[in-house]
């Protein structure tokens, strides 16, 4: 069964392709029939690393950079949940909750942040946890 190649054509049509032009480049040539033989291979095998390579290079652009299964990847989600309940929280009156919910999505995206080494999401969790906290200070 022929699958597609990356420019649309089938694998095994393009492999066609190369062996009729590796044979017409030889056909005059003084080489015994194994010789050729041995050249389409070659051909083909470099084909096809050319197309692995190719492909494992689009794998590569698709894989997620962050970490997955490890501690700090659980702790994001958790993180993201949090936040994201906290906001549905406070936006429904429930502030007390929504906000210890969030000031707690804070925490742990510092958490994240610092496993990760990334001052970015370090900083932007800080301040807004900050200013969360500063608010939960006036109901309690």
């Amino acid at each position: 069964m022929a699958t597609c190649g990356s420019n649309g054509r089938t694998t095994m049509s393009k492999s066609n392709e190369i062996k009729e032009e590796v044979s017409e480049k030889f056909k005059d040539s003084a080489m015994s029939e194994s010789s050729k033989s041995i050249m389409r291979v070659r051909t083909e095998r470099n084909r096809l690393r050319e197309e692995l390579d190719e492909i494992q290079g689009l794998v590569d652009e698709l894989t997620p950079a962050t970490p997955t299964g490890t501690v700090d990847s659980h702790v994001k989600w958790i993180a993201t949940v949090f936040a994201i309940m906290g906001v549905f929280l406070i936006s429904a009156g429930f502030e007390v909750t929504g906000q210890v919910l969030y000031a707690l999505s804070a925490v742990c995206w510092i958490y994240v942040g610092s496993c990760w080494n990334d001052k970015a999401i370090m900083i932007g969790s800080a301040i807004t946890g900050t200013s969360v906290c500063m608010s939960l200070v006036k109901f309690l």
